[in-house]
């Protein structure tokens, strides 16, 4: 007879202190609940506004404790500053992002640039600064970038869009590498469409909803329910050996 069970890690959060960026709506907004509900504290990031205090307001008002970071990752010098005061952080989940979709064909440099500035640039230095907090008080953590299914693959009018997730993807790995040592673990959460209000816009467009649907196999969209879970996963013990990868949520889109 076996002596001893081996026991499934905790995907408990308490004690832990959480950062989510991009946290007053959408994908951001429920993991910071997710992580709430797991026991974290966690500190809500955005550009200020009444939608960010509602936001923690609601998370308090269920008896989670949280709270709000005025937080604009544009502006690097100003973000990595903030985070070093506010943290340091056990969990990051920064799933701040811009989509600005159109032929490739009529791409402007300008919109480019700013996709690129959050995407990447803004995404890069929040970890950099979450990590930079970790490190100088000796802590191990769990750093997620919400990234996409099209950082595996590409798609009509997307193709700044996609560039971003393919270069998230690729520091991803390299701050794997580097931090592991140090019981930093860095990955990403890939999804699908996810009902949000950032695609409200596609999900308007009949053409569009008719590539969705004959692309997830499992024959709806996404809702930000269906992220929650990845997002505790990888900012638990649970996924204490996973680290420099990306977790696919997303129907089946890229199986082909």
């Amino acid at each position: 007879m076996i002596s001893a069970l081996p026991r499934t890690p905790s995907f408990r959060l308490d004690g832990k202190r959480a950062l989510v960026v991009g946290a007053s709506s959408g994908i951001g907004f429920a993991a910071a609940v997710a992580l709430a509900e797991a026991g974290a504290a966690v500190s809500l990031a955005a550009r200020q506004s009444p939608r960010l205090d509602e936001a923690v307001e609601s998370i308090i008002a269920a008896g989670f404790v949280a709270d709000a970071l005025s937080l604009d990752i544009m502006n690097v010098e100003d973000s990595s500053q903030a985070i070093a005061e506010a943290g340091p952080f056990d969990v990051l989940v920064n799933s701040a992002g811009l989509a600005i979709h159109g032929p490739a064909l009529e791409t402007k440099a300008t919109d480019f640039d700013t996709v690129f500035s959050i995407n990447v640039r803004g995404a890069y230095f929040v970890a950099q600064a979450v990590a930079r907090g970790l490190i100088a008080a000796g802590r191990s953590g769990s750093l997620i970038t919400v990234s996409s299914q099209m950082a595996r693959v590409g798609g009509v009018d997307r193709a700044v869009y996609s560039a971003t997730k393919h270069a998230v993807e690729g520091f991803t790995k390299s701050m794997a590498i580097e931090w592991g040592q140090k019981g930093i673990r860095v990955n990403t959460v890939c999804p699908t469409f996810i009902r949000t209000p950032l695609t409200e816009q596609t999900f308007s467009n009949p053409e569009r909803v008719k590539w969705i649907s004959e692309k997830i196999k499992l024959g709806r969209v996404g809702e930000v329910e269906d992220i929650m879970a990845a997002v505790i996963y990888l900012s638990s013990d649970a996924s204490a050996m996973v680290t420099g990868t990306s977790l696919l949520v997303d129907g089946g889109w890229t199986a082909e």
